[in-house]
């Protein structure tokens, strides 16, 4: 995995009204996926900063109540799998992100709800507030 220039933890929301109102009437879902803030993205850390992709365990709490806490080895695919099979399909780019999918546990969010998560133990903190748009 020398390609790998490093990682960092982000969130990917979903606007799932958006997706509601589109589904019945057969219109893409991509405003419930890429609306303004949609992906907020935590701090870059190198692969120096993290050997082992494969086990590091991830979190979020959601008003200080933990919502999901597992490892990254419970992912479906290993991460050298999930990098080579998007590399047949798309040409990757330095600074490129690939997101893995979430563990078990996310849930909808509300206005004024604070979102914090975490890589490995105190490696990586994101922490976002939500907001309704304005």
């Amino acid at each position: 995995m020398s390609y790998v220039g490093g990682y960092c933890l982000a969130l990917d929301m979903t606007g799932m009204d958006f997706i509601l109102d589109a589904r019945p009437k057969g219109l893409p879902w991509c405003l419930g996926k890429g609306f303004d803030t949609s992906t907020p993205v935590g701090r870059f850390i190198t692969a120096a900063e993290l050997p082992n992709p494969d086990d590091v365990r991830v979190w979020c709490e959601v008003n200080g109540v933990r919502k999901q806490d597992d490892s990254t080895r419970n992912l479906i695919f290993p991460i050298a799998e999930l990098i080579a099979y998007a590399s047949r399909f798309m040409t990757l780019e330095e600074n490129d992100l690939l997101l893995t999918g979430t563990p078990a546990g996310a849930g909808p969010v509300r206005h004024g709800d604070v979102i914090e998560c975490g890589l490995g133990d105190g490696l990586v903190r994101l922490r976002c507030c939500v907001a309704d748009e304005q």
